[in-house]
């Protein structure tokens, strides 16, 4: 059996104070209600992830499940029912040291209005959209926790930082929570203006994203 060290200890528990509080942010500013969206993290002998039908808003540190490497849970309330969407992404992006899903209203309402195109959920209007968030694809509606749905975003991971779960929101991926966070809240933005403008404004030019390209690394 392996020796788990205090400072992994001390590293464990403060990720489970930053999934809660970043919980807490989202849920007061209302990008999910009620017991819907769920949080996750990398650790070195498994995850963390935030319980079934928890409230984002009221998470206890203490109570956050804990899951082996092998998918087994080691501790805390029962995993969230969409353990396994989170275990393809870590699994087929190593990169990937967050997961966050919320259910956010603009990104919801996109889905049932009509994205931009199934490939890429909103257009690049925004310089920071693109530096931060890039492509987005839309997943074609299937029941919460489905292993279809799961067995498609894995196969994207690694290829783009996020989806749109159609009718349900999105899952963003990144290498720390509040990371992850930042950057859903940035794809929910960018749904919000486009709602509001879609036939009133334009993408920003190829020679401004190849320019953000160079500058920033932008992933588009």
């Amino acid at each position: 059996m392996s020796h788990i060290t205090d400072s992994q200890v001390a590293d464990e528990n403060r990720l489970r104070e930053e999934i809660c509080r970043v919980g807490a942010s989202l849920f007061n500013r209302g990008y999910t209600v009620g017991s819907s969206g769920n949080i996750s993290a990398r650790l070195p002998d498994g995850w963390l992830i935030t319980p079934t039908d928890a409230c984002l808003g009221m998470l206890d540190p203490a109570r956050l499940a804990k899951v082996a490497g092998d998918g087994t849970q080691a501790s805390g309330d029962r995993a969230s029912k969409t353990l396994a969407l989170h275990r393809g992404i870590y699994a087929n992006d190593a990169a990937a040291r967050a997961v966050v899903h919320t259910h956010s209203t603009h990104l919801v309402a996109l889905s049932l209005a009509g994205v931009w195109k199934p490939e890429d959920v909103v257009p690049p209007i925004t310089p920071y959209y693109v530096m931060k968030v890039g492509h987005v694809p839309l997943i074609p509606y299937d029941r919460p926790g489905a292993p279809a749905v799961a067995e498609q975003v894995a196969a994207l991971a690694g290829k783009v930082r996020g989806v749109l779960l159609e009718r349900l929101g999105p899952v963003v991926w990144h290498e720390s929570v509040s990371s992850a966070a930042f950057a859903l809240e940035e794809l929910e933005e960018t749904a919000k203006l486009w709602l509001m403008l879609r036939d009133k404004t334009a993408s920003l030019s190829v020679a401004a994203i190849d320019d953000l390209r160079q500058t920033f690394k932008a992933r588009w």
